[in-house]
């Protein structure tokens, strides 16, 4: 039933990611429902997922990212697209120090816990209420906002705590308007998920343990699809939706995951 597992968790994940409820706090929701005996570590299972979804934005930001690849080699335009990548760069800063240095901890966490899932959804409610409530201007994003939007992101690694969710929240907060705020949120991401994928295969001793698995194959390919539907999805709704609803749904989601955990 592997498959069909992973199959199912690949959809959840391409459904989740792109919006403010935590992909990975209902992936260990569901891993703690089904309680199957998966063939691979909670963490190496996400990373895999996450890729997928990271491949889904690419593909739906393709034309941004070509973009800001041409005007980075145009002398008008490349101070633009060199403060972009300076920005996204210093936004991974905290991600990789907190990945650098608490590796054991943050495997600690990938194991079904639906208390902490349930607390932290809880959590992300409540940041998305206060962001409904925030006053939106259209500042841009400087090295400065960059930064604590990162240090956000790492926080973030948390499962139930939503990285789009908590990212676009905190760029609310800073008077970033919100289409910029999600597009930073989507594209910050890709480059962290590739590097976490590259250095959970060398931990693995490299392919051969994971590249075969029929079962990750089918979550890495449901996940992809139904990503690029979600993201589409998602960049016209976070433009004219409230994010207070997706705060009761936290809420909601959480409130079950506490008393879940508690069975």
């Amino acid at each position: 039933m592997d498959e069909f597992n992973f199959f199912l968790l690949g959809i959840i994940q391409g459904l989740t990611e792109f919006l403010p409820i935590s992909s990975s706090g209902h992936i260990e929701i569901a891993k703690g429902v089904l309680k199957s005996s998966f063939q691979t570590k909670g963490l190496l299972l996400t990373l895999i997922l996450h890729s997928a979804t990271a491949l889904s934005t690419i593909w739906v930001f393709k034309k941004d990212l070509l973009i800001i690849s041409q005007n980075f080699f145009i002398t008008s335009n490349r101070i633009i697209s060199q403060n972009f990548i300076l920005n996204i760069i210093i936004s991974m800063i905290p991600s990789v120090l907190v990945g650098f240095f608490l590796k054991d901890l943050i495997y600690s966490l990938f194991n079904a816990n639906l208390l902490l899932v349930g607390i932290m959804l809880i959590i992300t409610g409540i940041i998305l209420f206060l962001a409904d409530k925030s006053k939106v201007l259209s500042r841009e994003i400087t090295p400065f906002y960059a930064l604590i939007i990162g240090l956000t992101q790492a926080l973030a690694i948390l499962p139930g705590i939503s990285r789009s969710g908590s990212t676009i929240a905190i760029a609310i907060f800073l008077g970033i308007n919100k289409s910029e705020a999600a597009r930073f949120s989507f594209l910050m991401v890709i480059p962290l998920i590739f590097g976490s994928m590259i250095k959970t295969i060398i931990d693995y001793n490299g392919f051969e343990k994971i590249a075969f698995s029929p079962a990750l194959l089918i979550g890495f390919v449901s996940a992809f699809f139904t990503g690029i539907l979600a993201c589409k999805w998602m960049i016209s709704l976070v433009k004219k939706s409230n994010l207070k609803y997706f705060g009761y749904y936290c809420l909601i989601l959480g409130t079950f995951s506490l008393f879940y955990g508690n069975i």
